[in-house]
């Protein structure tokens, strides 16, 4: 354990599982206090048992705005003023876009992209308003690689980036700094619905990463001297082709 963010105050998405759980942990072990935000209200009880008092749940279904609007209030109530926002919570799907579902790509998108534009917009006033603040976002290297067989997934993240730079050059001035980690393949439940003879592959010639290594890049991130951001952090299974 260290202290390299002794005191900082920190809320997750979707961090009942996960690249937002291991995330948790990593800013937890390193001296931050975590609001972790999930819809699994069992699981996130489970969790921040574990993880003793440095870990506050917060039970939100961020596709519903009115409770993501409350979400900074409650935030405060439990941790104080925030310090560090992780946009995490996210959805997959892959395959043909004329074979897809289009109900299925909607949750998605909704979550992906509508869910985390709100959750930044809920946040920032706060922010704008202390003169300071770190918002990342759990993107992908689909974001700035078209990926042939996922391409709503992949226009989900785009539009990610986009907003992510724009919104990053109106804040910055406020002391705000805004990144994301963009990683290849990661063993999560995102790719539970893969066919099993090609997870099995990926794990075999090692193209799929561990969520704690995502945890040690965004600590990376979080961890430079203020003057400087990491816009962009791409990290990705050596194996792969990108």
């Amino acid at each position: 354990m260290t202290n390299k963010l002794e005191g900082k105050t920190a809320a997750i998405t979707g961090a009942a599982s996960g690249i937002g759980l291991a995330c948790t942990k990593i800013l937890i072990e390193n001296g931050a206090t975590v609001v972790l935000i999930d819809r699994n209200e069992e699981q996130l009880a489970k969790v921040c048992a574990e993880f003793g008092d440095k870990a506050k749940p917060l039970v939100v279904d961020l596709l519903d705005g009115a409770q993501v609007s409350a979400m900074p209030e409650k935030i405060e109530a439990l941790v104080g003023p925030l310090d560090i926002f992780h946009a995490n919570a996210g959805a997959y799907v892959g395959g043909a876009a004329a074979e897809g579902n289009p109900d299925q790509w909607d949750r998605m998108l909704n979550l992906n992209i509508n869910a985390a534009f709100r959750c930044v917009n809920a946040v920032l006033p706060g922010m704008i308003e202390r003169k300071t603040g770190d918002i990342l976002f759990t993107s992908s290297v689909a974001g700035v690689v078209p990926v042939v067989w996922e391409p709503v997934y992949t226009a989900s993240k785009f539009a990610v980036q986009a907003f992510l730079h724009a919104t990053r050059r109106q804040v910055s001035q406020h002391g705000i700094r805004m990144g994301a980690v963009l990683p290849g393949p990661v063993v999560t439940a995102l790719i539970d619905d893969w066919p099993k003879a090609k997870l099995e592959e990926a794990l075999a010639n090692g193209s799929l990463m561990q969520a704690n290594e995502v945890a040690e890049a965004v600590l990376f991130m979080l961890t430079r001297p203020r003057n400087v951001v990491i816009r962009d952090l791409v990290i990705l299974p050596n194996s792969v082709d990108l």
